[in-house]
């Protein structure tokens, strides 16, 4: 007969998958950093350990491989960058278009996009990591766009509208690259006053 499972061997189990979700999250945290500061090149699965405070061979056993970390880390960006879009505003469409306008450029020149923007970059010569980027960038790209249409309140029935939105996004975007090299805030803050004029009349 097999041995029977006690109560006492699952308590055991638990904290174990506990330690091991911890570390997992520990080093996808620890990728995410690396490749905003460090770029892809120097991102090394012993570079990601090290910050993660555990050993070389305790991050191989979660991701055996370099593009098996990094590839989980482009999901974990991904997930990261719906969530922060959802707790925006949690209540749904805001009276203020300038406060959506701010807080979607906002995420643009954050790290979350920063680590993104390496990702693209090591997908451009990765085949590996290629499809999964592609993949998770145009999911987040559809629920960006979602999510910026229920926040501006804006009627996509309506002709130009969808491609305003749009503008808006590419916007953003634009601004993120920017950001990476000087952080002009006040320019930035300007840009997005205008940007919130010209919604304000297009979405009438």
């Amino acid at each position: 007969m097999g041995r029977v499972t006690t109560i006492g061997d699952r308590a055991e189990r638990r904290p174990k998958q506990d330690r091991s979700r911890a570390t997992r999250q520990r080093l996808l945290e620890a990728a995410v950093a690396c490749l905003a500061e460090h770029g892809w090149a120097g991102s090394t699965v012993s570079v990601v350990a090290e910050r993660a405070g555990v050993s070389r061979g305790a991050a191989q056993h979660h991701f055996p491989t370099r593009e098996d970390l990094f590839t989980a880390a482009v999901e974990y960006v991904a997930e990261e960058r719906s969530t922060a879009l959802r707790a925006l505003f949690p209540q749904g469409a805001a009276d203020d278009r300038r406060a959506v306008i701010s807080a979607l450029v906002d995420l643009y020149t954050g790290p979350l996009f920063r680590a993104a923007l390496h990702l693209w970059v090591a997908a451009s010569n990765e085949e590996q990591l290629r499809p999964q980027v592609t993949e998770l960038e145009a999911r987040v790209g559809r629920e960006t766009h979602r999510i910026a249409v229920d926040l501006l309140g804006a009627d996509e029935s309506k002709p130009g509208v969808r491609e305003t939105v749009q503008g808006l996004l590419d916007m953003a975007r634009g601004l993120g690259l920017a950001n990476l090299l000087t952080d002009d805030e006040a320019r930035r803050d300007k840009v997005v006053t205008q940007w919130a004029v010209l919604l304000n009349e297009a979405l009438l």
